[in-house]
């Protein structure tokens, strides 16, 4: 059987069947349109080892030799533990045609079938390289069998190149997630595990290993990502043999999944990137992708992503009709376009205690409904957002009282009593009224509602469905606070089964209700993954609006999810969850590269800042289209102190970028920073956009670099390779580079070319 090589956009996958199995050969750079004879690559056979090559499989294989993480773990009571998969099949792609009728790339696709007929299972793997080079990888276990699988990880893996000797992953912790760390990749396996219930607070939302010192813009890196919002494990196994994979699983419980005879499973898709250009290049693959989906946002609505105003930190639980009323006509003057109604306007919820599943209007806060406020909202010319937060319910609710059977945990538990006509659960007394077994520990006075229960699915189903008809709502901020904790259904593990309900829940929402947005939000960024962005709109990165903390939050999650499907708000002068107090220029900057909006109480502003705050809201509006279709780059800053990151146009003729001081820097003056990603041999001219030079509270100097007052013209080469000298930034301040082509394709004076001495990269 001839080999499976697949190529596109500089990446491509080697897989060859000569032993009878599919075996792994390459996951990089592209090989070029020739290979040699696969025979002759067999690995060498060592002493005191099998007596053939060992075989790294698609599905890495006990059976097969492989003494590192099998891809596949599972039995029939303690039997056909150990699978011989072979292949069966493969069905090749034919060339893909573009819309106007060009091939995208031959062969970029495929779907391999395994089976072992003792076992009595099959392996179906599909796989493709998407446009822009980014893999995705599935499996589908088959039960040929006549009695059930118990399945216990069946893993999606790839082949990592042997320059490859560092790791790098993200973690994090509530109001502080997608932080960094590397390790050096040693011999043996470096597994990170989520059991939150939900993609999790220090969730890896990539896992990389690259060459030395990979950084930005250099070096070699292969990154994936689990597309999956339950249980999960991501890794890097480096075998004795000096092969690597890096793979991931769903993570599942004890007994969650049993297969039955003639059913299957499927895994989540694994997502991979390849890059010779460092972190930049993933990025580029990931953004490729989401741009190219065609319910993206965006390119489903054909309109801007809006700017928007939350009110939790305006108000909170404080939800009176007329300062609602002053927050949204104060919004409207600075150029809101999206007014959301937070946490607070259903029954029974004056605080985080009560209410939730009760998924009414308030009839003693709200008499007439919510029709008052959308009224002003709309007539503002805004869109009107409301949060919700379906997955969970508080046992002070009529929900828990009428149905605490419907509440998840370890135990069954019995009916409630029954509901009463139109869905509408009665009060039957006290808190979570004939409860019976035991609950999981509380996490912000909420337990997890079971959506696995088909009535419980339904009864919330219904209450969204039936607020989506009766009012004008846009936009759907969808919460979820806690951890799944001890989840269970009917007294098994019900992780799987809970994600997947989950799911279908905002598939029919979205396909009822198709012009509705849905933001992710899971008490900040603890559900930051690529199965939720398939049915969501947007994610809440975090908590945390601190512009400090938000510089590596959006950093780092940007590496993976485009500034588009980012909100980021300018919070408040102080900020509420760290007591740091920054200025409006730095807190704007900051939430320019991601969906931009608020989460202030506008009406307390002064002339001063409500001006500031118009002038960034007309700046974010200005450059939208730019920051949310254009290529990211990163900067590798030597000083620490110093970021340096921004947007280029795919064409290379515009280009935004922020230099931000996180720290104060070891030099007294930054000296020169480099602006990459321009066309070489373009002229440009660069000017300092926001804040004002002469704005003392953002710079420390006696006289700015001459350029900044009136701007410079350079080349791409020049501004890529010498950069310009920077102002003396305070620390926790940033700086708005806005750069243009000013002749198309024709190379600008160099401002070396008069002196006497050339300059020098710094």
């Amino acid at each position: 059987m001839e080999p499976l090589y697949l190529r596109r956009s500089g990446t491509s996958l080697l897989i060859d069947f000569s032993t009878g199995e599919a075996a792994m050969l390459h996951f990089g750079a592209d090989l070029g349109p020739a290979l040699p004879d696969l025979s002759l690559l067999g690995q060498a056979v060592p002493h005191s080892a099998l007596d053939v090559p060992v075989t790294l499989g698609v599905i890495p294989q006990a059976s097969s030799g492989w003494r590192g993480r099998p891809g596949l773990r599972g039995h029939r009571n303690g039997q056909a533990f150990s699978a011989r998969l072979r292949v069966v099949s493969v069905e090749r792609s034919s060339a893909e045609l573009s819309s106007a009728g060009r091939s995208r790339g031959a062969d970029c696709s495929a779907v391999i079938t395994q089976a072992d007929p003792e076992a009595g299972v099959s392996v179906r793997t599909e796989i493709r390289i998407n446009d822009g080079g980014l893999l995705q990888l599935r499996h589908r276990l088959d039960n040929d069998g006549a009695g059930p699988y118990s399945l216990d990880e069946l893993a999606a893996v790839l082949p990592v190149g042997r320059a490859a000797t560092e790791i790098l992953d993200l973690t994090g912790r509530w109001c502080r997630e997608s932080h960094p760390q590397r390790l050096p990749l040693r011999q043996g396996t470096w597994v990170r595990s989520g059991r939150h219930g939900r993609t999790g607070h220090d969730a890896s939302l990539l896992l990389a290993a690259g060459t030395p010192g990979f950084g930005n813009r250099h070096g070699q890196v292969w990154a994936v990502h689990l597309g999956w919002s339950g249980n999960h494990e991501s890794f890097v196994d480096a075998a004795a043999d000096g092969r690597t994979v890096l793979g991931a699983s769903e993570l599942l419980g004890t007994g969650e999944i049993s297969v039955a005879a003639n059913a299957s499973y499927e895994t989540p898709w694994l997502y991979a990137a390849y890059s010779a250009a460092g972190l930049d290049g993933i990025s580029d693959a990931f953004y490729s992708w989401f741009r190219g989906r065609p319910h993206h946002p965006g390119v489903r609505s054909g309109k801007a992503r809006p700017v928007v105003l939350n009110v939790w930190e305006a108000v909170y639980f404080d939800h009176r009709l007329e300062p609602l009323l002053e927050l949204a006509e104060a919004a409207a003057g600075l150029g809101v376009e999206r007014f959301v109604l937070d946490d607070g306007w259903f029954r029974g919820r004056r605080d985080d205690h009560a209410g939730l599943g009760d998924w009414y209007v308030d009839e003693d806060l709200w008499p007439e409904g919510l029709t008052p406020l959308i009224d002003a909202v709309t007539g503002h010319g805004m869109e009107f957002g409301l949060w919700v937060e379906p997955e969970m319910v508080n046992l002070d609710s009529d929900l828990a009282r009428a149905h605490p059977d419907w509440i998840a945990g370890p135990a069954p538990r019995s009916p409630g009593g029954n509901q009463s006509a139109g869905g509408n659960p009665p009060d039957d007394g006290g808190p979570a009224g004939r409860l019976t077994g035991r609950l999981p520990m509380q996490w912000r006075h909420q337990q997890v509602l079971d959506l696995v229960n088909p009535a419980a699915w339904q009864y919330i189903f219904d209450r969204l469905d039936a607020l989506l008809s009766e009012y004008r709502i846009s936009y759907l901020k969808w919460d979820q606070n806690r951890d799944l904790a001890e989840m269970g259904h009917a007294g098994r593990p019900s992780v799987h089964a809970q994600t997947q309900a989950v799911y279908r829940l905002l598939d029919e929402l979205r396909k009822a209700h198709p012009g509705v947005e849905i933001e992710s939000c899971s008490s900040g960024g603890a559900r930051v993954d690529l199965g939720i962005l398939e049915r969501t709109d947007r994610i809440w990165a975090s908590d945390c609006n601190d512009a400090l903390e938000r510089q590596t939050i959006q950093r780092w999650t940007g590496v993976v999810v485009p500034p588009e499907l980012v909100g980021s708000h300018v919070g408040p002068t102080t900020s509420h969850t760290t007591a740091r107090t920054h200025d409006l220029s730095f807190r704007a900057i900051t939430a320019m590269f991601g969906h931009f909006g608020l989460e202030w109480d506008v009406r307390r502003l002064d002339d001063a800042e409500r001006t500031e705050l118009a002038r960034a809201i007309a700046l974010f509006k200005q450059y939208r289209p730019l920051l949310h279709s254009g290529r990211m780059v990163r900067a590798d800053e030597p000083d620490p102190a110093l970021r340096l990151h921004g947007v280029v146009s795919h064409d290379g003729g515009e280009a935004l970028y922020a230099l931000v001081s996180v720290a104060t820097p070891f030099a007294e003056v930054p000296g020169k920073v480099c602006l990459p990603g321009l066309l070489p041999d373009t002229a440009y001219r660069v000017e300092a956009v926001y804040p004002a030079a002469e704005d003392r509270r953002a710079f420390l100097q006696a006289a700015p670099p001459a350029w900044l007052a009136g701007g410079v013209e350079a080349s791409g080469r020049f501004l890529a390779e010498s950069g310009l000298p920077m102002p003396v930034l305070n620390p926790e301040h940033g700086l708005l580079l806005a750069v243009r082509r000013t002749t198309a394709g024709a190379p600008a004076a160099d401002p070396a070319a008069n002196s006497a001495h050339p300059v020098r990269n710094p």
